[in-house]
């Protein structure tokens, strides 16, 4: 008997001593300890709490038809205070814009569209999926531009056809952007 309390003695300590080793640094651990670095920033968290809180009410002026309301709130996201150098904060502001600028495209405010848009595509400081969507709006808006000069007769149409090559560029940079998105996480993996 006392053998088999010293076996169990000796299993129990060794598998102690397993548990308090120091593990690779590299090897992933569902139990290990949150770094400093690891947490995200509480301005950060804020900021892209009232983010979402503002197109969330967006959303439900644009259900009730309520597009001013709906565009003064996209427009509260787009004076947001973020952390400086916060990617996120490129990111969301992009996908305010892109919202923004189909708003005023569905009021046929297609010049305030694309000024939207162009401050985006100006500002963004690096590839991402926002920028390309500002890119795809950008097309959209150059559609919307050719489907206005072709109503408006035989004086539009040259116009139109010029809106419409618009229209493609856009629509292929959008594309580059996501491939060359794609390619990367592809490598990463």
């Amino acid at each position: 008997m006392k053998a088999v309390i010293a076996v169990l003695w000796l299993g129990l300590a060794a598998t102690a001593w397993a548990c308090s080793v120091e593990r690779d640094a590299s090897a992933p651990s569902a139990t290990r300890i949150a770094e400093p670095t690891d947490v995200i920033d509480q301005h950060l968290m804020i900021a892209l709490g009232q983010a979402k809180n503002f197109h969330h009410k967006a959303k439900v002026y644009m259900t009730d038809g309520n597009l001013a309301a709906a565009q003064a709130a996209v427009r509260e996201i787009l004076s947001l205070r973020f952390p400086r150098g916060a990617a996120e904060a490129d990111d969301v502001r992009n996908d305010a814009r892109a919202l923004l600028a189909k708003l005023l495209m569905s009021q046929r405010q297609l010049d305030e569209a694309m000024r939207t848009v162009d401050e985006g595509l100006a500002q963004s400081q690096r590839a991402s999926f926002f920028v390309a969507n500002l890119y795809t709006v950008q097309g959209e808006i150059h559609e919307a531009r050719a489907a206005a000069l072709d109503a408006s007769g035989e004086p539009g149409k040259a116009a139109a056809i010029d809106e419409r090559h618009a229209a493609i560029a856009s629509y292929d940079r959008s594309i580059q952007i996501n491939a060359k998105l794609q390619t990367a996480i592809a490598e990463d993996r």
